[in-house]
């Protein structure tokens, strides 16, 4: 599928403010599963310089710096992106073991999967453990019906709701509320996989959504590591397995490292306020 992207996000200060280095992560991949076709980013107040990089995990990003103080700050993105894959079980499994639970991964992969595997990383705790055993032990040791399972589970038994700032929530948080938003679910879907030793990482970006309501939001869900497969998308907040209807912009061991902007401003007293337009076209 072809999806046009309008993105705007801006941010009111009360006050003028100097603005510190701000990192940008508007940029679509372009990877196995889509690609890049066009893109335009636009920063208002301009920045004194930016540099285009690609960061510690791969991601495209924008680096832009500024000078003097604005009492706003606007960014703007336009892409195209053209999703391929159809089909997103297009794999054979190159250890079989891993179909099986417990599994190890190849030893060769260790190293590189260590940072999207570390219990520590999530700040889960028994619940999210508990968690773990159970869907397990429903699964009978089979992964992938432990992936579906966890992927329904979560679709199942949480409403989704709006809360356009702010980090995930904790998953032992999560696992306590009955109304969460979409990163809350794939940050506990990332715990839930770690306790089972399966990488997991944050993903950020959109989904085809609704046409008919004119309403789209910036969207997350996860990623395991599959051998064989590569990364593959599991969506709680939607109950599917990611296919071409989900567009990336990042990807991150940890939520902050796919946020779409990071940075932060100097001003005493100054107090920020954040608005956003998301405008998605779908075709063929």
């Amino acid at each position: 599928m072809f999806f046009s992207i309008f993105h705007q996000t801006r941010y009111e200060f009360d006050s003028p403010v100097f603005l510190e280095p701000h990192l940008l992560r508007f940029c679509p991949r372009t990877d196995s599963g889509q690609k890049l076709l066009s893109f335009q980013l636009k920063i208002d107040p301009q920045p004194t310089g930016f540099s285009d990089i690609t960061d510690a995990e791969g991601n495209v990003a924008r680096l832009a710096w500024f000078s003097g103080t604005t009492s706003w700050l606007d960014i703007q993105m336009e892409s195209t992106v053209q999703t391929c894959r159809e089909n997103p079980y297009d794999y054979i499994l190159a250890t079989p073991s891993f179909q099986t639970h417990p599994f190890h991964y190849p030893q060769e992969l260790v190293p590189a999967l260590h940072v999207f595997l570390d219990p520590d990383g999530y700040q889960g705790g028994e619940k999210v453990r508990d968690l773990t055993t159970l869907l397990l032990e429903k699964s009978k040791g089979d992964v992938f019906g432990f992936l579906t399972r966890l992927n329904a589970y979560l679709y199942e038994n949480w409403q989704v709701a709006d809360r356009e700032e702010g980090d995930p929530f904790p998953p032992e948080v999560t696992l306590q509320q009955k109304e969460v938003s979409c990163r809350d679910l794939a940050f506990l879907f990332m715990a839930v996989c770690r306790q089972a030793g399966i990488a997991s990482r944050f993903v950020s970006g959109y989904q085809e959504g609704d046409p008919e309501t004119g309403n789209w939001d910036l969207h997350a869900w996860a990623e395991v590591y599959i051998p064989g497969g590569g990364w593959r998308g599991y969506d709680p907040t939607h109950g599917l397995v990611v296919a071409d209807r989900h567009i990336a912009l990042a990807a991150s061991h940890l939520p902050p490292g796919a946020s779409p902007c990071t940075g932060n401003f100097r001003g005493t007293g100054a107090q920020a306020s954040m608005s956003f337009v998301i405008k998605i076209k779908a075709g063929y």
